[in-house]
């Protein structure tokens, strides 16, 4: 472009290209090297790719798929609770087991009963089959490795006797939930009760824990496999007419996670023969000679070695390979074709404008444009996943590494290897060489004889002449003559303000209706056998959620009746959430007050009160595993409350936020601890993460922006782009029933890439244009980029559409997220963001300003 008419105009453009002339100049220089001697930056690519590529031998002992390590947050509270629990708490699984005081699930296999037909669990041929089911599942190995109780196995459901032989109990012999010292809430489901008393239940729960504190931790996990293997021929044998079984382990859940990566590897054939495939038809063209089938599959390739250097790179460094990670391949190769058609539009724009120059020349000039338009979208996508590195989930961590580490060499490869690609081929064009065989094709009179078919094939022209450029792409015309002037009618930016405004609504609608947490169940296949019994859990089992421990985590004066009624005052203050059923708690310390109320045991002093506990362990021995005393004080001692209706994540959110709140107001050092809290810890971070690194991430793309656009307003709308797309996104992922967690929070992180990605090619375009109104601007940016934009769009979608196919929530939730970017980052970059620029462009333009 020419300079600027006035002293404020050339002020502004001293300030603004202050960069963008430095990288011309630097990008120019570049071309110009590659231009020279390109077989070098072919080569060195191809060798570099393969050296870093032998990082793929560390692939087996760099993947880290653990849920717990990667899907909830480091720093989580949970885990340092979890801690607190098993130094003050120990557990001995081989002689006083108790399952709800364990730090962790424990190792268990569990089985759900569900009566066939609407009956009973309860009635006498559901229960047979629940024994006969018992018994085979109950083998001498298991009674071998078998957590015990009291002499023997820890019995899988209160209602069965250790010899597994016992009638089921008459209707109404029972109480519910407690009868007596046993809690059945978690063994009966979908119960009938009249007055408290049973009735009948449609389901019921078998658990089968075993020890894995001691050296038969191995043999357990063995068992447990074994189990897995045979549970469904042996149902299958016993010919249970009267129940329908499922079943579960404490491996399941990480041994269905890790099956997820390997169900995803036949589609990355799919993806690289679809992108292959479009992006050589979208490079097709009628001669010969001048076909860019080479070029289309030299752009796929250079994705490719992206991948293969940067993933290399990753894992020769140590990074962990984490399931997510298996979806970047299907996002670089989409972002490296998309950079691949910028780069050919370029190329093609400089043949028309510059036909007899040479090479140099033509390749500068196709770097001056192609190459800063390039930099300022793959600049604000590395941003973009570097900053998703300062997140608390270790799986976004690692993905935002992998990928963000494979567009850098997806850029230095599409400047260097397909830059040089470029060159030969051009040279190959020159030489007027058939694009298959790259034999040399004279032409001289005796070729005007020979069939049209024959010319076409063998001289790239049916007359027998030498093929010339096409000219203008049929696309790029449509959107000069057709599209460009349509989509600036003035009725039509009206409507298409009006439909902004729909979207916008619609967007915001579905922010307030967000819903938070992965659910574990989609961390498995959908063919899974966990599924059957997720669904029966939940449908049957979802009354009584978890038992929490209250932990007194801090040595307080027990024996003062001061600090005994505090403690009772911070007890009623939890059992009074909504989420607690006082009726079930279970305190030693009420029971020890309750003996002392009676007269039976003084517990005015310390010594007294320490003393005569051995009293309180006679009535309740389990009370004894509830308080960890040393000769002359208690470090820390727990109880325990009954949870109810937690049936969503909303409910475990507010939970968990309820409990911990209220412990934090007690004046006693309290600590509330479940397994499951290590999960729901996701909850409280989740927003406040994205939160965060979508607004760093928008302000980095800002600077990113003033840097490397050469105006001002074209920045904000940059950033007004960004704001937008990834409201959208959000908004519409709670209408595609997709959850805000650590995996749509990766994918929320790419949003904001790629929304600069579509209107940053525009909005270059339009403030670099030499036209004089701003709706000619708009129709000129549309012609030069508008395809190219449009083609990286498709080829994206294409690199990530058999995610769609995927049985696994990872992959589809990858898809999903990704076509909602895709789709209204292109709707921005096609459709608003040149209507908006119509409309405010021209601020900040000086009016004499010319090409």
């Amino acid at each position: 472009m020419a300079g600027p008419r006035d002293p404020a105009e050339r002020c502004s453009c001293r300030n603004t290209n202050c960069v963008e002339r430095p990288l011309r100049r630097l990008f120019e220089g570049l071309a110009s090297g590659v231009a020279a001697c390109p077989w070098p930056f072919v080569l060195v690519p191809l060798l570099l790719s393969g050296g870093l590529g032998a990082g793929f031998v560390f692939l087996p002992q760099r993947q880290a798929n653990d849920i717990e390590e990667q899907f909830t947050p480091t720093w989580g509270p949970a885990k340092a609770e979890r801690d607190f629990v098993r130094r003050h708490f120990p557990t001995d699984d081989s002689e006083r087991f108790s399952a709800p005081r364990l730090p962790t699930e424990g190792a268990y296999a569990a089985l759900i009963a569900v009566a066939t037909n609407g009956t009973s669990v309860l009635e006498p041929a559901a229960w047979a089959d629940v024994l006969r089911l018992n018994a085979a599942v109950h083998d001498t190995e298991y009674e071998r490795l078998c957590a015990r109780t009291a002499g023997g196995c820890a019995s899988p459901n209160p209602l069965l006797s250790r010899r597994g032989d016992a009638g089921p109990p008459a209707p109404g012999s029972l109480r519910f939930p407690v009868n007596g010292s046993e809690f059945l809430g978690a063994a009966l489901g979908g119960v009938e009760t009249d007055g408290g008393r049973l009735l009948r239940a449609r389901a019921l729960k078998l658990l089968y824990y075993l020890r894995e504190d001691g050296p038969e931790a191995q043999d357990s996990r063995q068992w447990l496999e074994s189990f897995l293997q045979s549970i469904s021929s042996k149902v299958a044998d016993l010919r249970l007419g009267s129940i329908q079984v499922t079943y579960f382990t404490s491996l399941s859940r990480q041994e269905e996670f890790e099956g997820n990566t390997r169900s995803v590897i036949p589609l990355f054939s799919i993806t690289y023969f679809l992108t292959i495939t479009f992006s050589i038809i979208s490079c097709l063209r009628l001669s010969c000679i001048r076909n860019n089938i080479w070029l289309a599959s030299c752009g796929v390739l250079s994705s490719c070695l992206a991948v293969l250097s940067s993933f290399g790179l990753m894992l020769f460094c140590g990074v962990p390979f984490v399931v997510t990670v298996a979806n970047a391949p299907f996002l670089i190769l989409g972002v490296g074709v998309d950079d691949m058609f910028i780069m050919i539009a370029s190329w093609e724009q400089s043949l028309m404008k510059k036909e007899k120059s040479n090479v140099k020349s033509l390749l500068a000039e196709t770097y001056a444009e192609a190459a800063l338009s390039v930099t300022i979208t793959t600049l604000t996508d590395v941003l973009a996943f570097f900053i998703g590195t300062w997140t608390a989930f270790p799986s976004v961590r690692s993905f935002c590494l992998y990928t963000g580490t494979a567009f850098v060499f997806c850029y230095v490869y599409t400047l260097t290897f397909f830059g040089a690609v470029l060159v030969l081929n051009h040279k190959r064009e020159q030489g007027n060489r058939h694009w298959l065989t790259c034999m040399r094709v004279d032409v001289g009179k005796d070729q005007a004889e020979n069939s049209c078919l024959y010319n076409a094939c063998c001289i790239g022209s049916c007359s027998g002449q030498p093929s010339q450029p096409e000219g203008e792409h049929p696309m790029s015309t449509f959107l000069k003559k057709y599209y460009g002037p349509f989509i600036t009618n003035k009725w039509i930016k009206v409507l298409m303000v009006l439909l902004y405004g729909a979207y916008l609504g619609g967007s915001i609608y579905g922010c307030t209706q967000i819903r938070e947490g992965i659910d574990l169940r989609n961390l498995a296949n959908d063919a899974s056998y966990v599924i059957p019994y997720y669904d029966d859990e939940d449908k049957y089992f979802s009354t009584y959620g978890p038992r929490v421990m209250v932990v007194i985590a801090e040595s307080v004066d027990y024996w003062n009746e001061s600090v005994r009624l505090a403690i009772e005052s911070c007890t009623q203050n939890l059992e009074n959430i909504s989420y607690v059923d006082k009726n079930y708690s279970e305190s030693w310390l009420r029971v020890y007050t309750g003996l002392a109320k009676r007269g039976l045991v003084n517990i005015d002093s310390k010594t007294d009160f320490l003393n005569n506990l051995n009293v309180l362990f006679r009535i309740i021995p389990s009370f004894e595993w509830d308080i960890n005393k040393t000769q002359d004080e208690i470090e820390a001692s727990r109880f325990f409350i009954q949870t109810v209706n937690v049936t969503s994540a909303v409910d475990e959110k507010n939970l968990l936020s309820q409990l911990r709140e209220a412990a934090k107001q007690c004046s006693i050092p309290l600590k509330v601890y479940h397994p499951a809290f290590i999960y729901y810890d996701q909850y409280l971070v989740i927003v406040q993460n994205t939160v965060q690194n979508v607004v760093i991430a928008a302000g980095a793309m800002l600077v990113v922006s003033l840097l490397l656009i050469p105006n001002p307003l074209c920045c904000l709308w940059v950033t007004f782009a960004i704001a937008s797309v990834i409201v959208g996104v959000a908004g519409f992922m709670t209408f595609w029933k997709v959850n805000l967690d650590s995996i749509s929070m990766i994918n929320l992180v790419i949003c904001i890439g790629f929304s600069v990605d579509f209107s940053a090619h525009i909005s270059y375009a339009f403030v670099t244009s030499g036209e004089s109104s701003a709706n000619k601007r708009s129709i000129e940016a549309l012609s030069l980029l508008g395809y190219p934009v449009l083609q990286g769009a498709v080829s994206t979608i294409l690199g990530i559409v058999v995610l769609a196919a995927s049985n696994t929530y990872i992959f589809r939730t990858f898809f999903k997220i990704m076509f909602l970017v895709i789709l209204f980052g292109a709707l921005h970059g096609l459709v608003f963001i040149p209507v908006f620029l119509t409309v405010f462009g021209n601020f900040g333009r000086s009016s004499n300003t010319k090409s």
